[in-house]
């Protein structure tokens, strides 16, 4: 029997074995670098790495993060991938108790109150909840190494969440409901039940009433889908019947197509 074809939204263990070669040749790379780092005095003036033992490489601190998070996921995915003994060395070297305190005092510093804040929270929090799936003793290790920080960020993303008035709904990081997607991702997965409930009254309360929603886009700007990171969002809030008559509302014309 012919083997069956991959659908495009299928993970193999090809296409995992390329993602991880892209991101183990990135997560390490310090250079070129774009920092998000607020400097107090001339003594903040250091290196990628000297700022961020683990999170230095891929160009940014949240690209970083969700390299890592790609390579913990291929890893429990397929074991068996060629790159498999390097990506654990690599996180091995990386995710250590030592690091993951500088990362922390780092979040804890003057002026840094809303680092990452939301998409490279909410990405650090995907990562700590791919390593809660992680069924064995280097997921346990990393987890467990990197569990000040995800606690700082959880609460730093959760607090930012409940507290704002209006979301954000622009196709880029800053983006409210994709937030609240990563954040309820991690809730569910770790277990955190006043966490998720917090962040899906939150939702309710953003979008439950949107409807004949206007989608001009993307523009030069996007990349992601402003409607549908919305749509996912109550997807993850909602019972699948209260989500379909919400979708119905708020995208009325989507069988056709349009807009």
């Amino acid at each position: 029997m012919e083997p069956k074809p991959a659908t495009r939204s299928e993970l193999t263990a090809d296409l995992a074995s390329r993602f991880a070669g892209i991101a183990l040749g990135n997560v390490a790379r310090e250079f070129p670098n774009k920092l998000d780092h607020v400097m107090i005095d001339a003594a903040d003036v250091k290196s990628p790495r000297a700022l961020h033992p683990i999170f230095y490489g891929s160009f940014d601190w949240h690209s970083c993060v969700h390299g890592y998070w790609l390579l913990v996921r291929v890893l429990r995915r397929f074991p068996k991938l060629p790159e498999a003994p390097a990506i654990r060395r690599l996180v091995d070297a990386r995710v250590t108790v030592d690091n993951a305190k500088a990362e922390l005092d780092y979040l804890n510093r003057q002026g840094n109150r809303g680092f990452e804040r939301p998409y490279g929270l909410a990405w650090l929090l995907m990562l700590a909840a791919e390593l809660e799936n992680y069924e064995s003793a280097h997921g346990r290790r990393w987890r467990e190494a990197l569990a000040p920080l995800t606690n700082e960020c959880a609460g730093r993303l959760r607090d930012y969440l409940i507290a704002a008035d209006y979301p954000v709904r622009a196709g880029v990081h800053n983006n409210s409901a994709f937030a609240l997607v990563l954040a309820m991702e991690y809730a569910a997965t770790c277990g955190d039940a006043t966490m998720l409930h917090a962040l899906r009254q939150k939702s309710r309360s953003w979008f439950a009433d949107d409807t004949d929603c206007r989608t001009w886009e993307p523009d030069g700007e996007d990349f992601l889908s402003p409607a549908l990171t919305e749509a996912l969002c109550m997807a993850r809030t909602l019972p699948a019947a209260d989500f379909a008559a919400w979708l119905q509302r708020f995208l009325p014309r989507l069988a056709a197509g349009e807009p």
